[in-house]
């Protein structure tokens, strides 16, 4: 034991050692005169440091453990404190886990056109973007080129049409040219055939004249030479009557020819409309041509799809969209390069891992305090989303995906602490500040007597709640007034004042 510990019964045992001493000393030094001097010395040493002791054994006493038994001395109150009822509460039980920060929806930026060189590049990795923010910018030369040469095309296409149309005139003048001849063709036919009714006419005359002239022949009228002569016109009224059938059948071959020929024209009118038709054609694909490249052109400007936080910037101006660099093999969606990625309005989760024998306890839309072991600042309030159905075989840990809120201090990748409340129940709690550890590991409180003493006694420590309380499951009962402010000065059995109750 030290000397700090020592009782009064021990210091006044020690005196009295030291004073049989101290005769004995004094018989001797009678005998030997030069020995005083030095007893002296020794006793004032010997005084001096019995005095320390006592100072030490004082002091140690006012620093013993507040749950001493020994009462105080009935003095006049010397320290001033606050006091607060223990209440009940609700007390949320936890769930402590880690995991790592990702991504709650990562999307892809990819380029709508392949082939071309980046020409600039707008953003970098954390940058906050909005909807249809430009993020890089192609080189377009190439694509300005062939739109040249699309209006070039679209202008001999539309120089075609209009030799098409100037044809198609051309034939449908020679329609009608076919088919006023066929008119005409067919006027002559008319006029053959009115011969040929005439002829006809002239003929049964001729006819009927040979038959009354056969009758005065046959009497003896007249001569065989007027008969003749009556003869000769009915041949020749009959070879007229042969002659103008034929004219009419010439003419009407006249007129089928004049209809061939209509119908040949209108085949090349049809012909010319199909070729001007083709022609339009061949203006409208150069016209889409035009409007696809300048599309293309368009697509040279990579703009963001969604609002977010840039997670990824996999490409550098002087990239070839479409062909990844070596390094970046992996970064090819769809067969397409990705040029970013964004975080969809920068949204997060903690992936956090929890073992298969708690996973029960887990519940959807629970609350979890996020922390960082790396950073104090982070202290952020989330929700269990979703637990993965699948458990890890070789760790026996599920993956449960807790929402984050809005945070620059957490990014993906990063590593943090969750602390999920698995269920509440009712208990007692107390200001954290009543609450004091001792050095053997346990926990007391002060609790107010009366109105001005104060008594220790022991507790068990629960859960810290917010507000700067914690939780007390035994020591105490609901409504003892514990001491808080000046909690740390005080010993059991003291007089104190209460300024206020909490």
């Amino acid at each position: 034991m030290g000397e700090e510990h020592l009782s009064d019964i021990d210091v006044q045992e020690l005196r009295k050692i030291e004073d049989a001493d101290f005769e004995e000393e004094w018989v001797s030094r009678r005998s030997r005169p030069w020995l005083l001097p030095l007893l002296l010395g020794t006793a004032l040493g010997i005084a001096i440091a019995l005095g320390g002791m006592r100072l030490l054994a004082n002091r140690s006493a006012g620093q013993q453990n507040p749950v001493a038994t020994k009462p105080a001395a009935n003095l006049a109150p010397s320290m001033t404190v606050t006091v607060a009822p223990v209440e009940i509460t609700r007390i949320a039980r936890t769930l402590t886990t880690t995991g790592t920060v990702t991504a709650r929806d990562l999307i892809p930026v990819l380029p709508q056109t392949n082939g071309l060189q980046i020409k600039q590049v707008l953003v970098k990795e954390g940058d906050s973007v909005k909807q249809g923010q430009v993020l890089a910018i192609l080189d377009d030369s190439v694509l300005q080129d062939q739109i040249r040469q699309a209006r070039a095309d679209v202008e001999s296409k539309q120089a075609d049409v209009g030799s098409q149309q100037a044809d198609l005139a051309s034939k449908q003048a020679a329609v009608a040219t076919s088919q006023a001849n066929v008119a005409s063709r067919q006027a002559v036919v008319q006029q053959r055939l009115a011969d040929v009714a005439q002829t006809k006419a002239r003929l049964d005359e001729a006819r009927k004249n040979l038959q009354s002239y056969q009758q005065l022949a046959n009497a003896g009228a007249i001569s065989k030479q007027e008969l003749l002569t009556r003869t000769t016109t009915v041949a020749t009224a009959t070879e007229a009557v042969r002659l103008a059938e034929a004219n009419v059948r010439s003419a009407e071959q006249d007129v089928l020819s004049a209809q061939a020929a209509v119908k040949s024209a209108q085949a090349n009118v049809n012909i010319a409309s199909a070729n001007i038709n083709s022609a339009q054609a061949a203006v409208k694909s150069s016209n889409a041509k035009v409007q696809q490249v300048r599309t293309q052109q368009g697509q040279t400007v990579v703009r963001a799809p969604v609002s977010g936080l840039i997670a990824e910037k996999l490409v550098r101006v002087g990239d070839v969209t479409g062909v990844p660099p070596q390094t970046q093999v992996g970064t090819v969606v769809g067969g397409t390069q990705k040029l970013f990625s964004i975080i969809s309005d920068g949204s997060l989760e903690l992936q956090a891992l929890v073992p298969e024998t708690q996973l029960s306890q887990v519940k959807i839309s629970a609350p979890a305090q996020i922390t960082s072991d790396l950073d104090n600042r982070v202290r952020l309030q989330g929700r269990v989303r979703e637990i993965q159905p699948v458990i890890n075989q070789q760790r026996r840990e599920a993956t449960v995906k807790i929402d984050l809120p809005q945070t620059n201090l957490l990014k993906p990748g990063m590593f943090a602490r969750a602390v999920i409340t698995i269920n509440t129940t009712v208990g007692m709690a107390a200001p954290e500040k009543a609450v004091l550890p001792q050095p053997d590991g346990t926990t007391s409180v002060f609790i107010l007597s009366g109105e001005d003493t104060v008594r220790a006694v022991k507790v068990e420590r629960g859960e810290s709640l917010i507000g700067g309380r914690v939780e007390i499951k035994k020591g105490v009962k609901v409504g003892d007034r514990v001491i808080v402010d000046g909690a740390g000065y005080i010993k059991d059995g003291d007089k104190v004042r209460v300024v206020n109750r909490q």
